[in-house]
């Protein structure tokens, strides 16, 4: 691992931890500068823990993914009965681009100003169902969709129906008042994390990311086939994103993956579900895209490894 680390162009100095875990194996680090137990910012790795929110309670019959988000969100305009969650999960819903969100923003970014600045858009620029467009937005309104239809704070909604069951400590969504929970690392003073939730608000480390990894692959919440739908759009051309994961492949394996980033923080998680391999990188001092190249390298090894053993007549 370390030599793939150097291999992708990361220096020894650079704060960064890897982690590979296979199936309920005992997980490897290479870790320099932070732990594999340090908490920091997951960025937009946190639309796989909404879209699981969402997954659980659609599965229970709270909310209908189909229905509108105005029926969740009464006080946006007429457009939001065109817009349903399923667009929202899939980044299809035609909002307005996020540096529009952003600039109309009159604070700090939270969920609320989020909120209040989309419902100041009198119109969509498009129409909904009809392209794929990543929309930070889009899931700070799943996030506000979930917390309404559950009557819970999203915090206390996701620390009880996925991180305390499944046994992850060091993971929270984090509303503020300040930019850092307790006992996390801190990103740039100059470039602090947003306090908007949904489309990040998780701190997590890599252990915890790697138990997720691990509970997605065994379907440990029940929902990982929901999860994987791939995105259609109103023509049934199929997209390449599920519910908060990216629907890849490598070397002809399927991997569902997602990226995260801020300024001075890069994340990476990604998985191989048809072997049970989970990889994550947080890299705190980063704004390059090494982070795509050091994955692809970590997959190539994973693989290899893999079709040696196959090879053999072993188990990987």
């Amino acid at each position: 691992m370390e030599r793939l680390v150097r291999q992708a162009g990361y220096g020894g100095d650079e704060p960064l931890v890897v982690g590979l875990q296979h199936d309920r194996e005992p997980p490897i680090f290479h870790a320099q500068g932070l732990t594999p137990a340090t908490p920091v910012y997951a960025a937009s790795l946190s639309k796989q823990m909404t879209a699981a929110l969402i997954a659980l309670l659609a599965r229970d019959g709270v909310l209908d993914v189909d229905g509108p988000l105005r029926e969740h969100l009464p006080e946006f305009p007429a457009w939001a009965g065109g817009v349903s969650l399923r667009h929202l999960l899939h980044h299809l819903a035609a909002l307005p681009a996020d540096s529009l969100v952003d600039a109309a923003l009159t604070g700090d970014r939270t969920s609320r100003g989020v909120l209040r600045s989309l419902a100041g858009f009198a119109a969509l620029p498009g129409v909904p169902g009809t392209a794929y467009a990543y929309s930070n937005a889009g899931y700070v309104c799943l996030a506000a969709a979930a917390e309404r239809a559950a009557g819970r704070p999203l915090p206390e909604l996701a620390q009880d129906r996925l991180f305390t069951p499944l046994s992850m400590p060091g993971t929270r969504f984090w509303p503020g008042p300040a930019a850092t929970p307790p006992g996390a690392t801190p990103l740039s003073p100059r470039h602090p994390a947003p306090l908007s939730l949904g489309d990040g608000g998780v701190w997590s480390t890599a252990a915890d990311l790697l138990r997720w990894g691990q509970a997605l692959n065994a379907d440990e919440l029940g929902v990982s086939e929901l999860l994987h739908t791939p995105g259609r759009l109103a023509d049934g051309t199929r997209t390449d994103y599920a519910w908060g994961v990216g629907l890849r492949s490598h070397a002809g394996h399927r991997v569902h993956r997602h990226g995260g980033g801020w300024p001075g923080l890069r994340a990476l998680h990604a998985r191989l579900p048809d072997s049970g391999w989970s990889i994550v990188l947080l890299a705190t001092a980063d704004d390059t895209e090494r982070r795509v190249e050091l994955i692809r390298l970590l997959l190539d090894e994973l693989l290899l490894d893999e079709g040696a053993a196959a090879a053999a007549g072993t188990c990987p």
